[in-house]
């Protein structure tokens, strides 16, 4: 029996109407097991129908009417709100209740809403564990817990709350995680699960994403904003652009939008109005440009986005993997771009070689993204070693523009002005 064969009638018809292809291996291999209340870690691709893959079986498992039981945690309030919105979703085709629980939000009006005794809880752990500690969340009821980007959830201090929240939990329940970089936690996964956790990886199988280019774009540090500049004004160009350093984040966006360029941003210091604002207009197709960190690289879902641009050299090959998760989502193709430089061109590399892709060169030339240049563009005298030939890549800055160039020449010719007749200013 095929895992569509498995589901509620309701279920089946909803995924027909939803144009779904057909399941993907994760959600094939996964479903008896968690139906079968295992632990389980699921490692698969970005993409790749994770969130559909843990939640149909375990929403089986919850019981009308008896509180709260299928606990689910994110790594951020963006991810928390949109695997919230898909659980209410298929949940309510079956008489259940979701209620996604999110720092940042009213916190009194998300108790109120808890004393409807919802079956399935989503959220971030900060205020979920807070909850819990109120016992406002019946935590002594809930039969499982899920932890969406396990390895997101497992970093730094937020390793301590996921960990009290499941000490919390009462002895019996099911432990189940998924991430595309699960490998990096199974021991951990293993240990917090007693040693009873099924392992699916099917990293190395799974065919569901699209063709996704991976290319770098070699560019000075000081021209990076320029060319997001010309990719705001570039025709089928919509791409989410990815920083390491908020500060150059929030300065790129400055300029941007001083030049009145379709352009925002979704940044850890905004909020939750601000990002949601930001995440519905970009869906929409309002803007052009979503500049952010790594805190939309996890588990985002955006319909055919064709460009994944990393400003800077991502500083792990996970950070990596999970920007480039953005495009080539169920079948669609994307590209993946990166800025390097002359320092940065050994860290692409590493990078490259450890989440185990291709990458090619392309340039920047009349407005659009080439993979070669004309002849006459590229061969021209290195100014740093004699005898080897550079590319060029003819990006305008604002110091080409006409306004530009008339007020350098009116400058020229005022520093010659006095100069002996005949004789030219060495300078």
């Amino acid at each position: 029996m095929s895992f569509v064969e498995k589901l509620p009638e309701v279920w089946q018809e909803k995924w027909g109407s939803a144009d779904f292809e057909s399941p993907s291996i994760i959600q094939e291999r996964s479903f008896d097991l968690l139906l079968e209340k295992e632990d389980l870690l699921g490692i698969s691709p970005t993409g790749s129908g994770k969130t559909l893959a843990y939640l149909l079986p375990l929403l089986l498992n919850v019981k009308k009417g008896e509180g709260n039981q299928l606990l689910i945690l994110l790594s951020s309030q963006e991810l928390a709100v949109q695997v919230g919105n898909v659980a209410s979703d298929w949940a309510k085709e079956i008489g259940l209740n979701a209620q996604t629980i999110i720092g940042g939000a009213n916190t009194a009006r998300q108790v109120e809403k808890l004393k409807a005794r919802p079956e399935i809880i989503v959220g971030t752990p900060g205020r979920v564990f807070e909850l819990i500690k109120a016992k406002k969340i019946k935590v002594m009821s809930i039969e499982t817990i899920v932890m969406d980007e396990v390895d997101q959830l497992f970093a730094d201090e937020g390793a301590n709350i996921t960990e009290s929240i499941v000490n919390y939990a009462p002895k019996e329940f099911q432990l189940v995680f998924f991430s595309a970089t699960g490998n990096r936690v199974k021991g951990r996964a293993g240990m917090m699960s007693g040693d009873n956790l099924f392992v699916i990886d099917v990293t190395d199988e799974d065919t569901s994403s699209g063709v996704v280019q991976h290319n770098f774009l070699k560019i000075s540090a000081r021209k990076r904003v320029d060319v997001l500049r010309s990719f705001a004004h570039m025709d089928g160009m919509q791409a989410i652009v990815f920083f390491n350093q908020l500060s150059e984040l929030g300065s790129a966006e400055e300029k941007l939008l001083y030049a009145g360029l379709p352009v925002t941003s979704l940044a850890s210091d905004q909020n939750k109005a601000l990002r949601k604002v930001a995440l519905e207009k970009f869906a929409a197709g309002e803007v052009k440009l979503l500049l952010t960190t790594d805190i939309l690289a996890r588990g985002l879902d955006f319909k055919n986005i064709p460009y994944v641009v990393n400003f800077d050299v991502p500083l792990t090959v996970e950070s990596y993997t999970h920007r480039a998760g953005r495009v080539g989502r169920m079948g669609a193709s994307g590209d993946v771009l990166t800025f390097v430089q002359d320092s940065t061109v050994k860290d692409y590399k590493k990078i490259i070689n450890g989440a185990q892709k291709v990458s090619s060169e392309v340039y920047l030339y009349g407005g659009k993204l080439v993979d070669e240049l004309p002849e006459k563009a590229v061969e021209v005298a290195s100014p740093v070693k004699k005898g080897i030939t550079a590319k060029v890549k003819p990006v305008k800055t604002a110091e080409d523009t006409p306004k530009a160039k008339k007020a350098k020449l009116k400058k020229k010719n005022k520093k010659n002005k006095g100069a002996p007749k005949g004789k030219k200013n060495k300078d």
